[in-house]
């Protein structure tokens, strides 16, 4: 497979015509400040409770270089992050600024959110529009994600897919790990949708949806929450959100409960959004989107 790199992820875009911001199909501000991650949801017991260690490798680099390189901080405010017990060293809490560590081997978290000490993974969020094929490439020379990046040495992966008429958010990584996390049903990552049916709805859709609807060959089927967003004269905006990830599963719900989908759109993935980037262009996400997706998941 032909190697790829995001167009759009420096000063160059691709935004198709049907591309715009705005209106009730835009979510929050993307590339907002997530704040720390809360990670004893996520440790492992007895891991990371508190415990100072002086965690060293002679012959490694500075703590302080490392979290500067990876972009969290300059040296200066890392050396703060570090005397204020602020930063993790495979689940124990370092405070002494001569610490050496590995980047290859060792995992560092400040205020809970994993630093990213390979420069070589990348990150992005893609605003698919309306029928492009959620495939790096396609023989039908149908629109594919293919068509918005550029050759470089990265593989990129999708994680998960988008059907050919749902338009929205999704993330692109050459991290397979965290790919294949995000993709698993174990551990039951939201993603969230906007959902534009015919008008009026009935009283209790989202309570049958909650309670979860029988889908041919995937039994039971349930949303995680359901509510109504907006209505206009003959159109019902509903924001679904849902871990499951059947193929076509938001559509087959609808249309289960008699409202076929009339426009999908996924505006969020776990902590990431949508927000108001265009559609057709690619973003890279900030270490700190990066760290939420990979606590999100355990890494």
């Amino acid at each position: 497979m032909t190697s790829r790199k995001p167009r759009g992820s420096g000063n160059r875009s691709r935004t198709p015509k049907s591309g715009r911001r705005g209106g009730p199909f835009s979510g929050a501000d993307y590339d907002r400040n997530l704040g720390p991650v809360d990670r004893s949801q996520y440790r492992k017991k007895g891991q990371g409770q508190g415990k100072k260690s002086r965690h060293h490798v002679p012959q490694g680099e500075r703590l302080q270089k490392v979290i500067s390189a990876a972009g969290i901080a300059s040296r200066r405010v890392a050396e703060d992050l570090i005397s204020e017990g602020r930063v993790e060293v495979n689940h124990d809490i370092v405070t002494a600024l001569g610490t050496r560590v590995d980047p290859d081997n060792d995992v560092i978290f400040v205020d809970g959110i994993r630093v990213n000490t390979q420069p070589e993974a990348v990150y992005y969020a893609f605003n698919k529009p309306r029928g492009v094929i959620s495939t790096m490439s396609d023989p039908k020379g149908r629109p594919s994600i293919a068509d918005f990046v550029d050759t470089t040495d990265t593989r990129l992966f999708h994680v998960g897919r988008l059907d050919n008429e749902t338009e929205g958010l999704l993330l692109l990584t050459n991290d397979g790990d965290l790919a294949n996390r995000l993709s698993h049903p174990s551990y039951e990552v939201p993603k969230t949708y906007l959902v534009q049916v015919k008008g009026p709805m009935r009283r209790g859709v989202g309570e049958e949806l909650r309670a979860g609807i029988e889908l041919e060959e995937d039994g039971l089927v349930s949303v995680d929450s359901f509510r109504l967003v907006d209505s206009t004269p003959g159109h019902i905006l509903c924001e679904v959100v849902i871990h499951s990830g059947q193929n076509r599963v938001v559509r087959r719900l609808m249309k289960a409960v008699g409202y076929p989908v009339q426009r999908l759109v996924r505006i969020a993935h776990g902590p990431i959004t949508l927000g108001d980037q265009r559609q057709g262009s690619i973003r890279q996400l900030n270490s700190q989107e990066v760290g939420h997706l990979m606590a999100t998941v355990g890494l």
